[in-house]
């Protein structure tokens, strides 16, 4: 019997930076009926249309509250598609010493990170089949303690973890989970991360549309359960294992110290 089902991609933080790259490129890449989006603002997920051919369904959520994950859990049971790609591009992270940091950033960033991306990928993972693609997307912070940034780094670590070990258990099944790890993207993330420290300089800092592209590429060429997109992000990345991680923290606390100072 032929199959009926609605083949979907679900992508969350949708309505910028990688997010909205993350669903252009997979319109560009894969035959799917609809594309649901996921994030807070619903006129940005309605403006996503615009350009692109494939049916975008805006599904407005705050991932950070238990009932809104209810909700799209709901949806799914209601509605039975075929997922065939779920990216996790929620998140968010605000940079600080974690002692002088409100409770509320601390907590927001574990539960959108974190438990939102693990109960979004728990939801999900009954409507995949074996083809199906996951992304869940961490931070090249993952690799290393990072001094002023300390929670948003911890979540990101988690991430990793939780994307490598869930694409070992999902090999029978044959669907690849893969965590892309940038370093700095031009997004949003700065508009809410950096309104203590005000950083004006950055060494590299790479556009989403760069990383979209190489994400999708590893995702379907390769077999990697993550990548670091950009050569200049894989040179930290190998300083980052070679390096004591007490010396990485002494320079990365001198660097925010010093952009703290020169506000």
């Amino acid at each position: 019997m032929q199959n009926t089902k609605t083949k979907i991609a679900i992508i969350t933080g949708a309505s910028s930076g990688m997010g909205k790259e993350f669903v252009k490129e997979a319109a560009r890449r894969y035959k799917l009926d609809e594309i649901w989006v996921v994030a807070r603002r619903k006129d940005r997920l309605e403006a996503l249309q615009s350009g692109i051919k494939t049916k975008i369904v805006p599904v407005p959520l705050d991932l950070t509250k238990a009932e809104d994950i209810i909700a799209l859990s709901q949806k799914l049971a209601a509605e039975t598609p075929d997922v065939f790609l779920l990216v996790n591009a929620s998140g968010y992270g605000k940079f600080g010493e974690f002692c002088s940091s409100p409770d509320k950033d601390s907590a927001g960033m574990c539960d959108l990170n974190l438990k939102a991306l693990v109960l979004v990928t728990r939801a999900v993972m009954p409507y995949m089949s074996a083809g199906a693609k996951i992304m869940e997307i961490g931070s090249i912070s993952a690799f290393m303690p990072v001094p002023s940034l300390p929670v948003y780094a911890a979540t990101k670590a988690a991430v990793l973890s939780f994307t490598r070990s869930l694409n070992h258990e999902l090999k029978p099944r044959k669907i690849h989970a893969l965590c892309v790890c940038p370093y700095w993207v031009k997004t949003e993330f700065f508009n809410r991360a950096n309104e203590e420290f005000k950083i004006k300089k950055l060494d590299v800092l790479y556009e989403p549309e760069f990383i979209a592209k190489k994400a999708f590429r590893a995702l379907d060429k390769t077999k990697k359960d993550y990548i670091v997109p950009g050569a200049y992000a894989k040179l930290i990345l190998f300083a980052a294992k070679i390096l004591p991680h007490k010396l990485i923290m002494k320079i990365m606390d001198k660097k925010f110290r010093f952009e703290k100072q020169n506000v």
